[in-house]
């Protein structure tokens, strides 16, 4: 009789292979950002991913929506590691939503204002890596026109900002580079989809939604 194979990682089979659920380093970087985010583990192991992947491009990592800092101090600590030579730039008013758009967007001026610049700050680090704007986008972008990204991770939530982003950073993605936004599939965040939707429907580029309720556009080389 024949015996049956181990699978390695069994652990992590539930029942297809699932490394959101702590696989190998990506724990340590998890917890990291788990005390101060909303998005999810299956999120964040996109998001290490695809960071771990843009070190390996030319261009700054961007993060728009930081709220707490939860995802902006896995991407520092990231950086940090594995190329302390990169930057992150992180955008936020850290004082709540800026008005939004009663016909497309379900979030109203002022929610997530349960954070400050000085908490992020704290909890973030201010390391060499980690450079912070604070204002209303794309207001923030200013000074930015000659900058070169590698990944800018989208999670404004409302229709106006989402387009602000898009027509700032993806102009300036390397080849080869992305834009992951993190809202796209939320029911809470319409204008999200629609904002994507509209800016990439006429530049022959087809976002790939992912289950986890985000979405992806890669700038081919």
């Amino acid at each position: 009789m024949t015996e049956a194979k181990t699978i390695p990682d069994q652990e992590f089979y539930r029942p297809v292979f699932s490394p959101w659920l702590g696989y190998g380093e990506f724990r340590q970087y998890y917890l990291k950002a788990r005390p101060a985010t909303l998005v999810s583990p299956d999120r964040c192991w996109m998001l290490y991913s695809l960071c771990k992947q843009a070190l390996m491009l030319e261009g700054e990592l961007w993060e728009c929506g930081v709220f707490r800092g939860g995802t902006a101090a896995m991407f520092a600590q990231i950086i940090a590691d594995k190329a302390p030579y990169k930057k992150l730039r992180l955008f936020d008013t850290f004082e709540g939503m800026p008005e939004t758009n009663a016909e497309r967007d379900i979030h109203q001026s002022g929610d997530f204002k349960e954070t400050s610049l000085e908490a992020v700050k704290s909890f973030v680090g201010n390391g060499a890596v980690t450079h912070y704007h604070q204002g209303f986008i794309p207001d923030t972008f200013v000074g930015l026109e000659h900058s070169t990204i590698a990944l800018a991770h989208i999670d404004v939530d409302i229709w106006q900002s989402i387009l602000d982003c898009c027509e700032f950073i993806f102009p300036r993605l390397v080849p080869g580079g992305f834009m992951i936004f993190d809202d796209y599939g939320f029911h809470t965040c319409p204008g999200a989809r629609a904002a994507v939707d509209l800016f990439f429907k006429n530049r022959e580029i087809v976002p790939l939604v992912l289950p986890t309720g985000q979405a992806i556009v890669f700038k081919s080389r």
